[in-house]
């Protein structure tokens, strides 16, 4: 999910297959120079800056609940200002890295091939000078914080280099995104409370349980060509057991955002926003059809309204 936005086509067929769309934003506003290093940023897709920093703000808006709001307003705002950028420069960072990876995977297949990477518009030195350069500024941000959010920051590092190879070696790669993009919601609520308890970990937990649910959702998009070219994932392990497998995971979630908040007392504004966070994922659940790339991608896509409702959720609370 990292690095995938929409069905892939193999490369037999023609170019317009391409998962990169053209005279959009990045084509109109920026000089060409910075064009592909904006696409490797995935800039012009930005579900997945969302997905990444979603948990953010839930563990953000949690730790503020858990210290009775004792943090100023502003001084909320402002960490919901630096992680929403570290959250764009990191997910920059995640994809830089898969396409460093899967390089010679996208060379083959016509959705991929046109990535900067693959293509040859950046070269393999000049990527690496510029993940270096995503990695200093996401440093820089981390350094606004403190010091568990240090030790956080650096653990993570792991999770963001070693992923794009998991989907060569398990069919649950998923579950390796999940413990990704999910860190944020232990980073948010140390960047309150300057700990970890055990409610920013259950959050965690349930944060990991949505992902298999959404990125499996996703896969399911890529399945054909992840058979074809090797690429292991938990749609192609489920197939038609997804749906109950989705019946499982959300419930889950939601169950692990519940118990987030009760263990901190979040009052009943709290249960009645989650509750239409809820009805967002049965949506998904009762509409999906696994063999429309279409409308599996839309579904995805909606998950960052689930993340806006849990996000006011905990701030009802």
């Amino acid at each position: 999910m990292l690095a995938r936005e929409c069905r892939p086509v193999y490369a037999e067929a023609t170019m317009t297959a391409s998962d990169i769309a053209r005279n959009d934003w990045v084509d109109r506003l920026l000089p060409s120079a910075a064009r592909p290093y904006a696409r490797l940023m995935r800039l012009d897709r930005p579900i997945g800056t969302w997905l990444l920093l979603l948990p953010c703000w839930w563990g953000l808006a949690l730790g503020w609940q858990a210290t009775g709001k004792a943090l100023p307003v502003l001084d909320l705002l402002w960490l919901y200002v630096l992680f929403s950028v570290g959250a764009t420069v990191m997910r920059g960072a995640g994809c830089t890295i898969n396409d460093l990876w899967d390089r010679e995977f996208d060379r083959k297949v016509a959705r991929t091939m046109d990535r900067p990477i693959a293509s040859g518009a950046i070269s393999v030195k000049q990527a690496f000078a510029f993940l270096g350069l995503q990695l200093g500024a996401g440093l820089l941000i981390l350094l606004q914080l403190n010091e568990t959010c240090w030790l956080l920051g650096v653990l993570v590092l792991l999770l963001v280099v070693t992923y794009p190879l998991f989907k060569r070696i398990t069919y649950w790669p998923q579950f390796v995104l999940g413990l990704t993009f999910n860190w944020g919601a232990l980073m948010g609520w140390a960047a309150v409370t300057g700990d970890i308890q055990l409610a920013n970990s259950v959050l965690y937990l349930a944060g990991i349980v949505w992902t298999l649910g959404y990125d499996t959702i996703y896969a399911h998009q890529d399945k054909e060509d992840d058979v074809l070219i090797g690429v292991k994932s938990s749609a192609l392990a489920l197939g038609a057991r997804t749906v109950p497998f989705l019946w499982i995971v959300y419930p889950l979630t939601l169950a692990g955002i519940a118990a987030s908040g009760a263990l901190i007392g979040l009052g009943w504004p709290f249960y009645l926003v989650l509750a239409a966070a809820g009805a967002q994922l049965v949506w998904q659940i009762r509409t999906i059809d696994i063999d429309d790339p279409k409308g599996c991608l839309l579904r995805f896509q909606s998950n960052r309204y689930f993340g806006w409702i849990v996000t006011l959720a905990i701030l009802a609370g």
